[in-house]
């Protein structure tokens, strides 16, 4: 039987393979490049600096930094107001691979639907 930890590492490669950049980002992340792209609408993002500084927006917001123990009661509220949402993951490509399972297991316990972005490969 597969454990969470391996189905959490599942999602995050194939949503690395099949995400794409939607919405524009006004935080400079340099995102992981992959080949397959996917036309998912998410209407929240979530985006990690290369500093680990955390960054929050909803539908047409800018983006504004939060602190990572206000994230969870961000999404909820965002959830609240739109149940069909999707999350928008922008994380750097030299953030570590642990940041990035903190906020899937944020959407995991949460029951978020998650879209890690990447750009495309040239």
């Amino acid at each position: 039987m597969a454990s969470m930890t391996d189905i959490i590492f599942l999602l995050l490669i194939f949503f690395m393979i099949s995400s794409t950049v939607v919405i524009p980002n006004a935080i400079k992340v340099t995102l992981p490049q992959s080949q397959k792209q996917t036309a998912a609408k998410p209407l929240t993002r979530v985006t990690i600096n290369a500093n680990l500084n955390y960054y929050v927006a909803f539908g047409k917001q800018r983006e504004r930094e939060i602190a990572f123990d206000e994230i969870t009661p961000f999404l909820q509220d965002c959830y609240a107001k739109e149940p069909e949402m999707y999350v928008a993951l922008y994380a750097d490509e030299t953030v570590p691979y642990k940041e990035i399972v903190k906020i899937l297991n944020i959407a995991n316990k949460n029951n978020f639907k998650m879209v890690l972005i990447t750009r495309p490969q040239k």
